[in-house]
């Protein structure tokens, strides 16, 4: 993840550094493999290795398809375990999604609509498949996916895929301990191709013929197509495209497939079948086809058909229009139809239709646009802000507005209503490019005016927009394209207009105003390409990463603890419920008192200090992380916060054995080491509380073992040699029976009860944690688990030992016997015996 402060001048050499780190060490790429018995190679393959995705985690694929690939083949597998039943009952903040999308990033949101059902990105091609090339699509992750995409379904260019896990206002939170689900995957994704580029399909076995251009200073469409649509439509400073080459002949449904590439701007595409024929093989008679049908279907950057096409039209009768064709390469294929209706039956066999197929690309000259050329047309010049990474504004090349500002007045740029008969259909046009790897960023659009502001914007990626083909749109505050995923409507009145594009695709972009006469009115425009939306709406950093593939640079808004959403604009705690859960987290920690109190009073001064510290330095890492107070370093805090509190559930268990100083040492050095490492590596997942727990429980088995190997060797020394004892089972059993009185005489059990209760709360707590519950639920799981530790340290009872210690006689006798030889002891005193 890279911040935003980076230097323009190491941006090449990050990418070059990155990419060279991809292919040497899990990408593997291979170029101009063999050719199959399709006619088909590899252009590239990509193994990516496994990929975690925590809690509202996502990861982005980028694929590039060059103009002669045939197929994308997808092939994932992961450790979701999801099927059609299960994915109703899974919130969307925990369903794992696989999204696509053509040109950008996918954006998922979620709705009823935009979730697929399960298995329709699977088991190959298919033709539930068929608006993927429009609009973003996203499925729910299965187990196994294994997909075929064909150059008849997606176009050429930069295709994403994005990899989500749970989706909604609260992904993108930053600091807070998100708890939920995660999962992993493997990708391979492959690139076939077709050895030329006459060649197309799945396998590259269908013939497709190339148009080629003749350009002309002017030409009068009415002559040539005298229709409604055209009439009035003479363009004598246009430019025009037209070709006619030898007439094609062919039967009824077979199909002939065509491409032509449009290079500029252009205002119409004009496909027409001209002097329409009919030729009997057989015979080899030509009759008049006056009648015929010929259903041509165009389509932008794939092969159109019945099912999947952008226009259709029988150009045996009329021309096929296609208004403001997108930049790109356009395929035609042109079907008879209908042959045997026209000429019966019985005469069917061997006939085939000839045609003439002629075709126009409309230009208009620079700096004009629309169908009589009248309109005006602008190119808007790109100006990088040296202090962010890839973000820019435009303005636009004209000596009619100043160039040294972000923001230009608009009335003087607009066309003049006067070309049209009404002036509420009167246009201006500004066209902009957004750069490659620029896909991460957004368009910023702005209108401010003194008066009411009667203009609406249309915008088009590819193309100039027009009331029946754009991609996004802004009429009013009511009337605006703010369903679609990717427009953003901020704050915007009568007299202002502030939206977003989200995640714009790369490539050339058209806007159109479309406006009345306001020369009264002063309207100021401005139009930006930034990397966060609003700035992260002031509540959250903007951060900048890489794709997988380390081409494209996308940011995203890392938002603060009470404001989530794309742009950190969804609140989701108020002012005082901050304050509230602030104080809950917080505060909760004086649970600790409880445990460091009785430590204290039982003069166990190392637990004491344990738990003390413990608490205080939960206390100062849940101010820092609420956003109150920070002491130290927010990574310095979590790391203290977990390892003593790993220590204290710990220190707890040993406290509760009667083993000597010296072990105890011993257990608190290692315990210390294990939970360090536990703490600086993974300290916020939820294994570790399990892990703790069984080193405590593992800390007490050992005092215990330890105190039991004693008693054992003791047991040994006293019975272990004793020639009178007739039944060492029942001498056994005896010991048995005493250690247990030891172990129930060392306890007091109702605390213990007690504890094992407040334990059992910390543990519940720390399962129902969510994102949305986690301050109340871990701040019960403060007074629990401190709670649990107080009883514990209560339930312990200082031993006697009794078993070990020799009853006292009431008799004892302590003899001072004289040295000397009995036979002088005559006439001496006799010993004293001291009788107590």
């Amino acid at each position: 993840m890279v911040e935003n402060l980076i230097p323009c001048y190491r941006f090449n050499l990050i990418i070059l550094s990155y990419c060279v780190f991809l292919s040497c060490f899990f990408v593997r790429s291979y170029s101009l493999g063999e050719v199959d018995a399709y006619g088909t190679f590899s252009i590239s393959s990509f193994r990516y290795p496994e990929t975690r995705l925590r809690p509202f985690d996502s990861r982005y694929f980028r694929v590039d398809l060059p103009p002669w690939f045939s197929s994308l083949s997808i092939v994932l597998e992961s450790d979701v375990d999801l099927d059609a039943r299960s994915i109703a009952k899974v919130p969307e903040s925990a369903l794992p999604l696989i999204c696509l999308r053509d040109g950008s990033l996918p954006l998922p949101q979620v709705t009823n609509a935009f979730v697929k059902v399960l298995g329709s990105f699977s088991n190959g091609s298919s033709n539930e498949l068929e608006d993927i090339q429009n609009e973003e699509q996203c499925y729910p992750m299965q187990k196994n996916i294994s997909v075929k995409l064909t150059n008849e379904q997606i176009s050429p260019g930069a295709w994403y895929l994005g990899f989500f896990n749970g989706v909604g206002a609260i992904r993108t939170q930053s600091k807070m301990i998100i708890r939920g689900p995660s999962y992993s995957f493997t990708a391979n994704i492959s690139v076939e191709g077709c050895t030329t580029s006459t060649m197309w399909g799945q396998y590259c076995n269908q013939s497709v013929d190339p148009l080629s251009c003749v350009r002309s200073d002017s030409y009068n469409l009415t002559e040539q197509f005298p229709d409604s649509k055209l009439n009035n439509k003479t363009t004598e400073n246009g430019i025009f495209c037209r070709n006619s080459f030898d007439s094609p002949c062919h039967g009824n449904g077979e199909i002939k497939v065509f491409f032509l590439d449009v290079l500029g701007i252009a205002e119409q595409l004009i496909i027409m079948a001209m002097n329409v024929t009919f030729s009997m093989t057989q015979s080899n008679n030509t009759l008049n086809a006056g009648g015929a049908n010929i259903v041509c279907f165009a389509r932008h950057g794939a092969m159109p058909s019945e099912i999947l096409h952008d226009y259709s039209g029988d150009i045996s009768n009329g021309p096929l229009i296609v208004d403001s064709p997108k930049v790109g390469r356009w395929y035609i294929t042109i079907i008879p139809v209908n042959l045997s209706k026209e000429l019966g039956e019985t005469r069917n066999a061997g006939i085939q239709v000839c045609y003439s197929l002629e075709w126009q690309v409309l230009e208009c000259p620079m700096g004009k646009a629309g169908l009589n050329c009248k309109w005006e047309r602008y190119i808007l010049q790109t100006v990088i802000r040296k202090e962010t990474l890839f973000e820019s504004y435009y303005i636009p090349v004209s000596e009619k507005v100043p160039s040294d500002s972000a923001a230009f007045p608009l009335e003087p740029l607009l066309s003049n209503s006067s070309y049209d008969e009404g002036q509420d259909n009167t246009w201006t046009y500004f066209l902009l490019d957004i750069p490659r790897g620029a896909a991460g960023g957004s368009i910023h659009i702005q209108l401010t005016s003194d008066t009411k502001i009667k203009h609406e914007i249309y915008a088009k990626s590819g193309g100039l927009p027009s009331l029946q083909s754009w991609d996004y749109y802004y009429a009013n505050r009511t009337n605006n394209s703010v369903g679609s995923m990717f427009f953003k409507l901020y704050n915007s009145s009568e007299e202002k207009v502030d939206f977003y594009i989200l995640y714009v695709r790369e490539g050339t972009w058209g806007f159109g105003i479309r406006h009345v006469n306001t020369s009264k009115s002063e309207t100021v425009m401005s139009v930006s390409l930034e990397r966060c939306p609003k700035r992260c709406s002031s509540h959250g950093q903007c951060r900048n990463a890489f794709d997988a593939s380390g081409l494209t640079l996308y940011s995203f808004c890392a938002c603060d603890r009470d404001h989530g959403g794309f742009d950190c604009s969804v609140e989701l705690v108020s002012h005082r419920g901050h304050v509230q859960q602030s104080v809950a987290l917080i505060a909760s920690n004086a649970a600790a008192l409880l445990p460091a109190y009785q430590a204290l009073r039982q003069k166990a001064f190392a637990e004491w200090v344990l738990f003390t510290a413990s608490g205080i330095s939960s206390g100062l890492y849940h101010a820092c992380d609420v956003g109150t107070w920070c002491a130290l370093s927010f990574n310095v805090l979590q790391f203290m916060d977990f390892w003593l509190s790993f220590m204290a559930v710990v220190s707890t268990f040993i406290y509760l054995t009667t083993i000597d100083e010296a072990l105890k040492r011993t257990i608190h050095t290692v315990v210390a080491i294990l939970t360090a490492m536990m703490a600086i590596t993974k300290a916020t997942r939820s294994s570790n509380i399990i892990l703790v727990i069984s080193i405590g429980a593992a800390g007490l088995l050992i005092g215990l073992l330890v105190e039991l190997s004693t008693k054992f060797r003791s047991f040994s020394l006293r019975f272990g040699f004793c020639m009178n004892m007739v039944d060492r089972q029942q001498t056994i059993m005896e010991w048995l029976r005493n250690f247990m009185k030891t172990i129930l005489r060392r306890f007091r059990w109702g605390f213990v009860l007690v504890g094992f209760a407040a334990l059992a709360m910390a543990a519940i707590s720390w399962k129902l944690e969510t994102s949305q519950s986690y301050w109340i639920w871990h701040s019960i799981w403060h007074v629990s688990i401190y709670t649990s530790s107080f009883f514990f340290l209560c339930s312990k009872v200082s031993s006697l030992n009794s078993e070990n210690q020799r009853p006292l006689d009431g008799t004892y006798e302590l003899t001072r016997q004289d040295s000397m030889p009995r036979g002088d002891s005559e006439g001496r005193e006799r010993p004293e015996v001291l009788t107590i």
